[in-house]
């Protein structure tokens, strides 16, 4: 197990590697910093240009396979990613949006985790009864819900809520209240502020785990393992949440491990409606800004991120399914 493993995170680095350097010619060719100059009054002249941006390793006038080097050996004796356009240093930009982002991704995904399959094996044992037509139903619903009319339902629903208490005690703007202080003072404002974009996220979220569960579950309720289960004096509840869930639940597993890259740089509508200067929110403004370096800084992080979820998914297909130990 640890020798694959292993062989994994290494094969996994060298697509890191590749694809990462690959973005950085490809933002080389699309993106141009010096539009960051044009517009300052008063104008600056091409060469003005030039030397602000050559000081960031972006001068357009340097051969591109020079800035390369330069930018790769930063990275690999320093672990320094550059800085943008403006100066902005990419490295402070990922860590401090990654951590806002993390807060929002890992609660709505376990939240979304947990009801998705909760949901599915509820459903599937009372397949095309009143309660699984119900949940179908609402999970269609969430499933074709934009992420910006959810986000801006659970902001309506919220002020409705401050307004009927008579107290703003649910935030739906920001992180942290900025006047809080102190390690407990900023975790209590940060775990109340993220309330509602971890409902909004989790609500858009749930359905598609559901739904995949449910099916899933349909193909082995009645399997022969089940029945056999059964036979032996289990309830048929029991012989499915010990027999079929644990076989069904594989593809939702690997499906889970490879959504999390997806979560930290697309939630960047509900960031902009909630205020919340994450991942999904620095992507954007990289590709505006014409920001090379903070580009291929996301890039990387994406990449980083599915690397992570494939080798936990390997882990997980192993624990969950006996054969793959075997072979």
């Amino acid at each position: 197990m640890p020798r694959y493993i292993a062989r994994k995170v290494v094969s996994w680095f060298l697509m890191i590697v590749v694809a990462t350097n690959l973005t950085y010619f490809l933002a080389n060719a699309f993106l141009k910093p010096a539009s960051n100059y044009l517009a300052l009054r008063p104008p600056r002249t091409p060469a003005e240009i030039d030397q602000s941006l050559a000081q960031y390793n972006l001068n357009p006038q340097e051969p591109l396979l020079h800035r390369w080097w330069h930018w790769l050996t930063q990275i690999v004796l320093h672990f320094d990613w550059g800085r943008s356009p403006v100066g902005d240093n990419v490295n402070s930009q990922i860590v401090y949006r990654a951590l806002i982002s993390g807060q929002l991704v890992l609660a709505s995904t376990i939240l979304a985790i947990v009801i998705g399959v909760a949901l599915g094996v509820y459903t599937a044992s009372r397949q095309y009864k009143v309660s699984d037509r119900s949940w179908q139903g609402l999970s269609v619903i969430s499933f074709n819900t934009p992420s910006a009319v959810a986000a801006l339902g659970v902001v309506l629903i919220a002020i409705w809520f401050n307004q009927k208490i008579g107290h703003a005690w649910l935030p739906v703007a920001g992180a942290q209240t900025p006047t809080v202080s102190g390690f407990w003072g900023v975790a209590s404002s940060r775990a109340v502020h993220a309330i509602l974009p971890t409902i909004s996220l989790t609500f858009i979220s749930y359905a598609g785990y559901h739904l995949l569960q449910r099916s899933l579950l349909l193909d082995t309720i009645n399997a022969d393992f089940v029945r056999t289960a059964r036979a032996k004096g289990l309830t048929r509840q029991q012989a499915i949440r010990r027999h079929g869930l644990r076989t069904s639940i594989i593809p939702v597993a690997t499906q889970v491990a490879f959504a999390m890259p997806a979560l930290f740089t697309g939630a960047v509508i509900t960031e902009t409606v909630f205020a919340w200067h994450g991942m999904g929110e620095y992507f954007v403004q990289t590709i505006s800004k014409n920001d090379i370096h903070g580009a291929v800084a996301v890039a990387a992080f994406g990449a980083l991120m599915t690397a992570i979820g494939a080798v936990l998914a390997d882990i997980i297909l192993v624990v969950l399914d006996p054969r793959i130990r075997v072979s």
